[in-house]
C-alpha cells in the first residue's frame, strides 16, 4: 500500500499560526495567547526544540537580536497602514489636531499590538535562516556552524 503523503502547510499560514518554520506543524511558543499573561517571560517563552521535527529554536548565543530589526519594519508597517487608513476615514489636518489624534490612536494600537508583534517578528526571522523540509523525519535539523 503506497504511503501517503500529508499535505503541504500553507507558508502564510504558519507563520500566522506561528508554527515551526521546518516542519510547518509544531508550535513555535508554549503558549498560543500571547495575552494571557503580559509578562515579558511569558510572552517569549518557547520550547528549546520543536516538539514534531526538533529543531531547535535558539541555535546562537543572541540569535534572537535581529528580532529588533523584523519588528521595527512591522512597527512602520502598522504606522504606514494606520495612518493610510485614518487619512482615508477621517483626515489629517493640523488646524484641528487630526494629526495628533491619529499619533495617540498609533501609540496605543502599537502598545496594545506589541506582544504579537514580538512573537511574530522571531517567527519571521527564523525563516530567513531555517526553510521548510518536506522530508523532515529524514533530514537532521539545522544547526549553526561555529
Amino acid at each position: 500500500m503506497p504511503e501517503l503523503k500529508q499535505p503541504k502547510p500553507n507558508y502564510l499560514w504558519s507563520v500566522l499560526m506561528m508554527k515551526c518554520p521546518r516542519c510547518r506543524r509544531g508550535p513555535m511558543f508554549t503558549d498560543n495567547n500571547a495575552y494571557r499573561n503580559l509578562k515579558l517571560s511569558h510572552i517569549l517563552d518557547m520550547p528549546e526544540h520543536c516538539p514534531v521535527c526538533h529543531q531547535k529554536y535558539d541555535m546562537e548565543t543572541g540569535f534572537w537580536y535581529g528580532t529588533g530589526y523584523v519588528s521595527y519594519a512591522l512597527a512602520v508597517a502598522v504606522s504606514v497602514a494606520t495612518f493610510v487608513a485614518w487619512y482615508v476615514l477621517i483626515g489629517v489636518s493640523t488646524s484641528d489636531n487630526r494629526i495628533f489624534w491619529w499619533l495617540g490612536f498609533n501609540i496605543l494600537f502599537l502598545v496594545l499590538l506589541q506582544p504579537w508583534l514580538m512573537r511574530i517578528s522571531r517567527v519571521i526571522y527564523i525563516r530567513f535562516f531555517v526553510f521548510y523540509d518536506e522530508d523532515f523525519e529524514r533530514h537532521k535539523p539545522k544547526e549553526f556552524d561555529y
